[in-house]
């Protein structure tokens, strides 16, 4: 800093940084509680991930998300029906050897599906099912479909059930299209959860 004196000098005065390392100091911590806050919001995101998860078996069967809106988002007559009136809400035992549990989910969306069906053992036919969803309108319609059509089917059947299927019959938009797949998954992991029990409860063959 240049300072004007008598007779047309410039004295030299040394500026003082004291202020600037302050505010250096300021940004450094206002960016550690930026980091802070998104870290606690990041953790926030994912406990509520979890939350949702588990209200499968503590919560809601379905999600409540008022129905006004599923209708106004111009989905397809059966998807409202379906929404409204979901078949086969509940959920039965897992530990029970004749039932399978099939639990999937979608990252990016956040629907998470759990459908369960009920074997008879003697004739290998799936006598009852049942599902909860945390999802959208169409990912409780796919699961309520889904858990009809497996009803009085084999096991083997019920494996040739495809998403496609399920998407024509709910008229189900291109970008619904993973709902669907949720229910065609969910199928086949109860199937396989099933399956996995009666190996195992099998007797081993010396």
């Amino acid at each position: 800093m240049f300072t004007h004196t008598t007779g047309n000098l410039y004295l030299y005065k040394p500026t003082d940084h004291s202020g600037f390392a302050k505010t250096k100091i300021s940004d450094q911590k206002k960016k550690k509680e930026r980091k802070k806050k998104r870290g606690k919001h990041i953790l926030k995101l994912i406990m509520l991930r979890l939350a949702l998860k588990r209200s499968l078996r503590l919560g809601p069967a379905v999600s409540d998300a008022p129905s006004a809106a599923v209708a106004s988002r111009g989905y397809h007559e059966r998807v409202v029906d379906h929404y409204n009136n979901p078949r086969n809400v509940g959920s039965f035992d897992k530990e029970d050897p004749n039932v399978g549990t099939g639990l999937v989910g979608a990252p990016a969306c956040g629907d998470v599906m759990k459908l369960q069906i009920k074997v008879d053992e003697d004739s290998g036919k799936i006598v009852d099912a049942c599902f909860k969803t945390f999802g959208c309108g169409s990912a409780i319609a796919s699961s309520s479909v889904a858990t009809e059509w497996v009803k009085g089917k084999q096991m083997e059947e019920v494996l040739t059930i495809k998403n496609t299927e399920i998407a024509k019959h709910l008229s189900l938009p291109p970008v619904k299209l993973h709902c669907s797949m949720l229910a065609e998954d969910a199928i086949k992991a109860a199937v396989k959860d099933y399956e996995l029990k009666k190996a195992k409860a099998a007797p081993k063959q010396e």
